[in-house]
């Protein structure tokens, strides 16, 4: 059974696979390893070694530390997301819709975060 720290890991690198745009074959061949592994990576099956992270973390433009934000909420079995799936990572609409609103330029985008506060405190 996969050790929870390295399913949460998985999960970080499929978000931030998703998020970039990037396949499971362009991540693979840009840290150098067969798009398996990286199938592997992303459901906990397997574990992550600290050298392989940070090539991941590199091509993926992000600092290392982003693979286990959360992970403290996760632990104690607080959750980040009190309204939502379970698994938003795991969400590929959800992922398509923060995709979609960073692609967004700042000022209508900070328009429109205000306009989605507004209707969820109305629901």
């Amino acid at each position: 059974m996969p050790h929870p720290v390295d399913v949460h890991v998985g999960k970080r690198i499929r978000h931030r696979r998703w998020l970039v745009g990037m396949t499971q074959q362009q991540l693979a061949e840009s840290v150098g390893i067969k798009f398996q592994q990286i199938q592997k990576y992303e459901t906990g099956a397997n574990r992550v070694s600290a050298s392989r992270l940070w090539d991941i973390a590199a091509s993926m433009d992000v600092d290392v530390s982003f693979f286990f934000e959360g992970i403290e909420a996760q632990q104690t079995g607080a959750d980040a997301v009190t309204a939502g799936p379970s698994d938003l990572l795991g969400d590929k609409e959800a992922l398509d819709l923060v995709r979609s609103y960073y692609a967004i330029p700042e000022n209508q985008r900070r328009r429109l975060f205000d306009l989605a506060r507004v209707l969820s405190d109305v629901a």
